[in-house]
């Protein structure tokens, strides 16, 4: 399934990107040739009024949209008019632009449909406070609700989280207003320095030192991976685990320390199935996290009970508010994507944080697991990633193509042959090495 949530997301924003480009091309008088969702020979194709083929490809990894275009080979003398190359300068910029641009009006719709139908969190109650941790320096407490950070509204984990990412990798301090389980408000300010800058996948929630409250969660198994330890040891969904090497299991939390405690030592379990008692033997396997620390593993996931409703809070807008968050939400995340990649060039975020289609993949079966909500909110977050990317000044990106065609328009004629081939390769080398970083560290991370 998550193969199929991978290539379902990839075919929606592929094809929007590509709309894009085609529904300008069409507009300024370029004959379209071909539209692909997609890469390869055509699995099927068809034809509209036109003459464009429309064709599915067996590759998922994105899409094209070939025009006419005299680089390309001799064009007709009655076509001549339809060729991408006899277009002004302008009209070439915003055929360019126009995939990014449609990514990014996705990611407000999808926003705006999000924030009218109204969306649930779970709200930011601290659980508990790590000693000798920023948030234990600035004064948190446990039961306190996180109100605003950083002058911003956080009535959500989730926001809590999306307003700590903008402090990554940095030298900063920032407020947090905070309110007590007695109902009173107060300000705290946290310090934090070349924060999470190493780290491969940063946490900001717990790299505060906060652990958010906690539910009373039995030690009962949800999920099982099918080539981790807990299968092939006999466990089942649904079983039950009341005792570890004659130790009462009081809760999940408790069953994960233990298992963690003993990479490659067999354990003698007790489990209720069936209201019935079993024993099994199960071994953690040996996994190494980022900061080298050894943990046991055994590829089980928790049977989540319902959250209490008093947990959660939903917020819900008006329809022409939820398009002015839509639209707010959508520019702070071209912003914090372009702030990233500028603290990634700077070596304040480790490159280890780049993720190829792997480890989108698996986001992409997550978020579909957790609803439709969850689902659409993941596509417009990578569709506003898909809409940056591509605007990068990068030759053989949509930003470098507006470059040239920028150049262009200065000077009057196009950049000489021999400079637009040089840029090209360059341009080759960075995103292959891109991509190469990417695939290096969605394996590590298998």
């Amino acid at each position: 399934m998550t193969l199929l949530y991978f290539i379902i997301a990839i075919s929606v924003l592929v094809v929007i990107h590509e709309y894009g480009h085609f529904w300008v091309a069409r507009r300024c008088g370029v004959k379209v040739l071909r539209f692909s969702v997609g890469f390869g020979n055509p699995l099927f194709s068809w034809k509209d009024k036109h003459d464009t083929e429309f064709a599915i490809a067996p590759i998922p990894l994105g899409g094209y949209v070939k025009m006419l275009d005299e680089r390309e080979g001799p064009v007709p003398e009655h076509l001549l008019d339809q060729a991408f190359t006899q277009k002004t300068a302008w009209q070439r910029i915003a055929i360019a632009a126009a995939g990014p641009i449609a990514n990014f009006l996705f990611a407000i719709i999808a926003y705006w449909i999000l924030f009218v139908a109204g969306t649930t969190g779970v709200v930011p109650v601290v659980g508990e406070v790590k000693d000798s941790t920023p948030a234990a320096v600035a004064g948190l407490r446990s039961g306190d609700e996180i109100i605003a950070i950083d002058g911003e509204e956080t009535t959500s984990w989730q926001e809590v989280s999306w307003q700590l990412v903008n402090f990554i990798g940095e030298d900063a301090s920032f407020p947090v207003v905070v309110e007590s389980e007695s109902g009173a408000q107060r300000r705290v300010d946290i310090s934090v320095s070349a924060w999470l800058s190493d780290s491969e996948a940063p946490d900001p929630i717990d790299g505060l030192g906060i652990e958010p409250r906690r539910m009373d969660i039995p030690a009962q198994i949800g999920q099982l991976s099918e080539d981790g330890r807990a299968l092939a040891s006999g466990l089942k969904t649904g079983d039950i685990i009341l005792e570890v090497d004659l130790t009462p299991i009081s809760d999940w939390y408790q069953w994960v320390e233990i298992v963690q405690a003993a990479p490659e030592q067999t354990l003698a379990l007790l489990i209720e199935r069936d209201d019935q008692t079993q024993v099994l033997s199960l071994t953690p396997a040996r996994k190494e996290l980022d900061d080298g620390e050894v943990i046991g593993f055994v590829g089980a996931g928790v049977q989540v009970p319902e959250i209490p409703a008093d947990w959660l809070r939903t917020s819900q807008a008006g329809f022409l508010q939820a398009l002015s968050l839509g639209v707010e939400k959508t520019w702070n995340l071209i912003g914090f994507t372009l702030e990233s990649l500028w603290k990634m060039i700077r070596g304040d975020v480790s490159v280890k944080n780049l993720s190829g289609p792997i480890t989108i993949a698996k986001v992409a079966g997550s978020s579909a697991s957790g609803g439709l909500e969850s689902f659409i909110g993941f596509l417009a977050l990578l569709s506003v990633s898909l809409g940056v990317l591509n605007l990068l000044p990068v030759p053989m990106l949509d930003g470098g193509h507006i470059l040239f065609y920028s150049a262009e328009m200065l000077t009057g004629k196009p950049l000489p042959e021999k400079v637009q081939i040089a840029a090209i390769k360059v341009g080759m080398f960075l995103l292959f090495s891109l991509m190469a970083v990417a695939f290096y560290n969605d394996i590590s991370r298998l």
